[in-house]
């Protein structure tokens, strides 16, 4: 007999490049190879190209064409944010930066780099939901930047940035938010929420690895992170990657043209989803499930089973999942966004992200509903019979 086809449930991680995506690369790759910055013919077909690109990304978020910059990715995106807006305003009379225990590694590993140049570094704590709650008394005006990620990467929780934003916006502050996984999943325009910098990440939308966007609000003072040439306003220096910059923009209007779409579909694989393992395991915790969530994102502790080994047990099976941010593959301690949400070392260890997607069928949420249970009660026999010497 057969064994099942794959099931991928690991679209917070990474998604599969659209074949829509790759076609509208392929002519940088042939005869529109040249350099964005040369003057002669094939440089003005590539400027030209990279032009309409920056246009109809910027039409994406509600900006101008001047205030998006293409990156490398998130990552990018997120330490030019946070450490270029720092270095911009350094000021011995706002040298907070503001942040939340719940973000990605690259916006906490940037504060922290901005910590160690002079600034303050202010964490505002999170509810059990993993929500930000009253920021009033961190975000004041010794504050130069906060960062505040729209949609969580582990647990799918929402932020209400709309109102952080604002808020900064009282206190003078520049208001950063990572919305890698917001895009498509939420509403997202620049003209109605106040914020300042905000973080785009290609390979979640189906561009491929590599390419990500910055919105930088005019006026926004932004100190480079790479010198050596004056690419892109001198914000980020360097050959543009044209043919990367067509692939976000292609990948991002589709997001957006199905975003309506997507969202009751995966919303609805989702719920399924957390029934059927909810059904199977009644002990079973779904983190964050109290808040509002992005459609696509589950992440979910089964008391008394090591996640590491639940994880493994699933690929075996053929099903990919995560223990939480992919760039935290192969760390042993228990996922930092469960920690700060105040979820018990044992139970954090335990946790297991579904994320949904494009692959993602109602029969693939079947067959995971199906063998979750049976896996978790194998791993809690294997638990109880103890070590094998």
């Amino acid at each position: 007999m057969p064994a099942p086809p794959p099931v991928y449930l690991d679209h917070a991680a990474t998604t599969p490049v659209r074949p829509e995506v790759r076609a509208a690369m392929e002519p940088f790759y042939g005869p529109q190879f040249g350099n964005p910055s040369s003057a002669h013919r094939w440089g003005r077909a590539a400027r030209a190209a990279l032009d309409e690109a920056r246009e109809r990304l910027a039409a994406c978020l509600g900006a101008r064409p001047d205030e998006v910059a293409f990156t490398s990715g998130g990552t990018e995106s997120d330490n030019l944010a946070v450490l270029g807006a720092w270095r911009a305003r350094r000021d011995p009379s706002r040298r907070a930066v503001v942040s939340t225990p719940v973000e990605h590694k690259a916006v906490l590993a940037a504060v922290h780099c901005a910590a160690a140049e002079g600034a303050e570094a202010r964490l505002l704590p999170v509810s059990g939901d993993g929500v930000v709650g009253d920021a009033d008394g961190a975000i004041r005006g010794d504050v130069a930047v906060c960062s505040v990620m729209w949609v969580n990467n582990e647990t799918g929780v929402v932020q209400p940035v709309p109102a952080l934003a604002a808020r900064a916006r009282a206190a003078g502050a520049v208001f950063h938010t990572d919305a890698v996984q917001a895009f498509g999943k939420v509403h997202v325009d620049v003209r109605e929420t106040p914020v300042d910098l905000l973080t785009l990440s290609g390979h979640k939308l189906g561009a491929p690895k590599g390419v990500g966007a910055l919105y930088v609000r005019r006026g926004t003072a932004l100190a480079p992170l790479f010198h050596g040439g004056a690419q892109d306003r001198g914000r980020r220096p360097g050959t543009e990657n044209v043919a990367y910059a067509v692939a976000l923009t292609v990948a991002a209007e589709m997001t957006l043209a199905e975003a309506e779409a997507e969202h009751a579909r995966l919303s609805r694989l989702r719920d399924a989803l957390e029934g059927a393992i909810l059904a199977g395991v009644p002990n079973a915790v779904v983190h964050g499930a109290a808040s509002a969530r992005a459609p696509h994102v589950t992440n979910v502790s089964v008391p008394g089973v090591d996640g590491a080994a639940l994880l493994l047990a699933l690929d075996l099976h053929g099903v990919a999942a995560s223990g939480g941010s992919a760039c935290q593959t192969g760390n042993p301690e228990p996922s930092h966004v469960l920690l700060a949400m105040g979820v018990e070392p044992s139970l954090a260890a335990s946790a297991v992200r579904l994320s949904v997607g494009a692959l993602t069928t109602p029969a693939c949420v079947e067959r995971v509903g199906a063998l979750f249970p049976r896996l978790v009660e194998k791993a809690r026999a294997a638990a109880a019979a103890g070590p094998v010497w």
